[in-house]
């Protein structure tokens, strides 16, 4: 979304940020300010470990441990936890399933494989795979993790066959949430194709409501993060915080009446965070479509989708403001930067889901676009 199992030094942070009262007398834990790691990271299993040293500094482990080899899945997965502890990556091969007309990655293929880095971020350090990933509490409480927002730059689609490599951490986002920050490279140059950033809050799943992270919670997803905070994107030169305004009707361009498919839903029993993009993107002009590709998708999620909503997608264009540079690895495919001269070949747009039934609000989002690189 290359090493063959996430097993050692995996398991070993696992022990160490859990805190099992069984503990081995060579594992030294070490208190940290407790991070919440967003839908990621629920309460950890108990997995038998035969040594492990845990350093001073950073909360990392110093030594590698002999562990229990874990499941099939783990043993196969393209990904472990970072020296430090402070991140998790894995590698992943472009599926010809996985990839547009262009022979490139679609976004919604960028967008599940950030889901799937940061569920398998979780299950590197032992935690349960129930649903994904709530902790005991949250469990007992019936609360869920759900996408707040959602923002995604692009620099560079990977083609068929290529492999990416995804590194993933986690952030406390004050008392309502968490946030995930992600960095995408391509493997065989190591270059930055791509960043994202995204925000989760709770909801009681029978009520639907959103609920502040407990004191109980937090403690039970204790994780190591990083100490200073640490951004994927420069946000002062992005889009991903700025305010996305409601799109009015009439909109410039609309797709009315789509209906979820089943395959939409997901284990929370509602349409899946990734579906959205697609929806989105079906009421953009064809023209540029034809013309353009994607560059950023900044989502706001503001009400959850059932399979029985019907929605509503539009567009119309938005005045580009300003003219601040981009960052450094924001280039076309071609190689040329992105500089001020050619914003004329640079579009953006504003975009609304609504219910079909009575108009009320699902998602708002912007898109911004870039000149196709001549063939």
């Amino acid at each position: 979304m290359l090493k063959l199992s996430c097993n050692g030094l995996d398991r070993a942070h696992s022990l160490a940020q859990c805190g099992f009262a069984a503990r081995p007398a060579s594992v030294v834990p070490r208190r940290r300010r407790s991070c919440v790691a967003g839908f990621m990271f629920p309460g950890c299993r108990a997995l038998p470990v035969a040594a492990a040293l845990v350093s001073d500094k950073g909360g990392a482990v110093a030594n590698r441990v002999e562990v229990e080899s874990g499941t099939l899945a783990d043993r196969l997965r393209l990904g472990s936890l970072t020296e430090d502890g402070l991140s998790y990556k894995e590698k992943f091969i472009v599926r010809s399933y996985e990839v547009g007309i262009n022979k490139t990655a679609t976004v919604e293929t960028i967008a599940n494989l950030l889901q799937e880095v940061g569920c398998n971020h979780a299950q590197s350090v032992g935690y349960s795979t129930d649903g994904f990933a709530t902790t005991p509490t949250m469990r007992k409480l019936r609360l869920i993790w759900v996408t707040a927002r959602m923002h995604i730059e692009i620099y560079k689609y990977p083609a068929w066959s290529d492999v990416v490599e995804i590194e993933t951490w986690c952030q406390g986002e004050g008392r309502v949430g968490t946030r995930r920050d992600f960095i995408l490279k391509d493997h065989a140059t190591d270059r930055v194709i791509g960043r994202a950033t995204s925000k989760w809050v709770m909801m009681n799943q029978d009520t639907r409501r959103l609920q502040k992270v407990s004191d109980d919670v937090r403690e039970e997803v204790l994780v190591y993060c990083p100490r200073e905070p640490r951004l994927a994107i420069p946000e002062e030169d992005s889009n991903s915080l700025k305010r996305i305004p409601k799109l009015e009707d009439p909109a410039q361009n609309s797709r009315l009446g789509l209906v979820p498919r089943r395959a939409d839903l997901d284990m929370n029993q509602h349409v899946n965070n990734v579906t959205y993009i697609g929806w989105v993107l079906e009421s953009m002009p064809q023209e540029i479509i034809d013309s353009h590709e994607l560059q950023s998708i900044t989502l706001d999620y503001r009400r959850e989708c059932g399979q029985n909503d019907i929605v509503d997608s539009l567009t119309s264009a938005e005045m580009i403001q300003g003219g601040a540079e981009v960052v450094p690895e924001l280039k076309r495919t071609n190689g040329s930067s992105m500089a001020r001269e050619d914003e004329q070949d640079r579009q953006q747009f504003l975009h609304l889901l609504r219910l079909s039934t009575d108009g009320l609000e699902i998602n708002r989002g912007r898109t911004e676009w870039r000149k196709k690189a001549p063939r």
